[in-house]
């Protein structure tokens, strides 16, 4: 089709045998491709792809629907993946012999590892996703656990990090990947153990949650597990000791990266769980207050990453880029932590996140990480709830179990006794929900989980709150 290095190829679909040839037909051809999550809706769609403008898009023949326009304004072809349509062509097409193979020869990258061959999104919690361009070099991470003999499980797609290094995992060291496009359950979860054996497993955290509340689930069913990662968010400390207990010989590995420059931290077992780790090698880090001075150990700042790499930024996006990462090569990360006397990393919460009670600072992740503590509980997702008087009054959107007789006064008063202070309180109480709003990498949406919350219980006035 004559592309050359500075085209995109747009994707956007859910995991199919068909994805891994095309990723390393892009990268063969030195051809960055945009991968963006199956399950964003039509704006979100719009607003990536005009980003990239790429000339070519693959898609699921389910959400044609949603970027057809984009493409029309584009003028890109589709084709799609699966679920194919009778009125687009589909990748099967461009997988016919020609009489071509035989003098096919690799692109030379003209920008040597520094060049962008792929590009992934931000997760959106902050405001609208932006194109992270991911380099040559960052996708040459050696996975030095992985082995011939493993067997790889991840449900995420090729738009988030995990789900894309993967594949190359897979690729770069002959292991077996399990390709499935079921939607996760732990009942499937742990059929595919035990069908395939599973060693190397990766969930996010609200996967842990649903298995590790799973009535079916033993010891037993996750022997072959040597290995489980756990990405795209904050785990609970009784969700992973827990998990950590489930898995025998294996253990549980979390840590802290981000999309704009990998990995930063890793933690391997449970012996700090509150901890994201250590940093891995080739990291600096540091922690600055709010006048932008280096704090010490045990002192709560923004994190500061840097990986002696060149990041080609965001997609056509330079003012952004100049906001996350300066002129001395420092990604301000825009997450509240500190380092303790160990070396190990603790993320507070977003900074962005912080809310004020009666003058009070508090973190959302705090209360969190203490209504997870009860067995009922899946997901918690606490948010501020501002009026004249209070300041940020804390509430708390939960999903426990179907099964469950839990009340909302029963978490309140639970969170009383553990947290005694007056600001870390529930002081809006407490809102069961079926579900949390996420983003397609799996990411609670904050403010989008306050709407759900009022608008199903609450009516916010002036000088308080009155249950409708």
């Amino acid at each position: 089709m004559g592309f050359k290095q500075d085209d995109v190829v747009g994707i956007a679909g859910g995991n199919t045998t068909y994805v891994m040839p095309l990723v390393l037909g892009c990268l063969l051809n030195c051809t960055p491709f945009h991968a963006i999550s199956p399950h964003n809706d039509e704006d979100t769609i719009k607003h990536l792809f005009s980003i990239t403008r790429p000339k070519i898009i693959f898609c699921d023949g389910n959400i044609y629907d949603r970027l057809n326009i984009i493409s029309k304004i584009l003028n890109a072809k589709v084709f799609t993946l699966k679920y194919h349509r009778w009125d687009l062509p589909k990748i099967e097409d461009l997988l016919e012999p020609t009489k071509s193979e035989l003098f096919y020869t690799p692109e030379i990258l003209k920008l040597g590892g520094d060049q962008t061959v792929a590009i992934l999104s931000t997760s959106g919690t902050t405001g609208p996703p932006k194109a992270v361009c991911i380099s040559n070099t960052a996708c040459l991470f050696d996975y030095g656990f992985v082995t011939a003999q493993d067997v790889l499980l991840a449900f995420n797609t090729i738009d988030w990090a995990p789900g894309m290094f993967s594949m190359l995992f897979s690729c770069g060291h002959g292991s077996t990947r399990i390709i499935t496009d079921k939607p996760y359950s732990p009942d499937y979860l742990l059929e595919l153990v035990k069908k395939y054996k599973i060693s190397i497993l990766t969930l996010s955290p609200q996967h842990v949650s649903r298995l590790i509340k799973c009535s079916l689930v033993t010891a037993e069913k996750l022997n072959s597990i040597r290995f489980l990662s756990i990405g795209g968010g904050n785990c609970y400390v009784p969700n992973l000791l827990k998990l950590q207990a489930l898995l025998n010989a294996g253990f549980v590995s979390y840590g802290y990266a981000l999309t704009e420059c990998g990995g930063v931290s890793a933690n391997m077992g449970t012996n700090k769980p509150s901890s994201v780790g250590k940093l891995v090698p080739g990291i600096k880090l540091k922690i600055l207050d709010e006048a932008g001075r280096s704090l010490g150990y045990g002192e709560t700042g923004e994190i500061l990453v840097s990986n002696g790499k060149l990041w080609n930024g965001y997609y056509a996006n330079p003012n952004e880029t100049k906001h996350m990462q300066d002129y001395q090569g420092w990604y301000h990360t825009g997450d509240l932590g500190y380092v303790d006397t160990d070396n190990y990393l603790y993320v507070v919460d977003r900074k962005r996140d912080v809310l004020k009670f009666h003058g009070m600072q508090y973190c959302p992740n705090e209360i969190e990480e203490v209504v997870a503590e009860l067995p009922d509980v899946v997901e918690v997702c606490v948010f501020g709830l501002w009026n004249d008087f209070d300041g940020d009054a804390a509430a708390a959107a939960v999903v426990k179990l179907k099964s469950s007789k839990l009340s909302e006064q029963e978490v309140v008063e639970y969170v009383a006794k553990r947290l005694v202070v007056s600001h870390k309180q529930l002081h809006c109480g407490v809102f069961f929900v079926d579900e949390l709003p996420k983003t397609g990498s799996g990411k609670i949406l904050r403010n989008q989980a306050r709407d759900l919350a009022l608008g199903k219980k609450w009516q916010v006035q002036k000088n308080g709150y009155e249950k409708w």
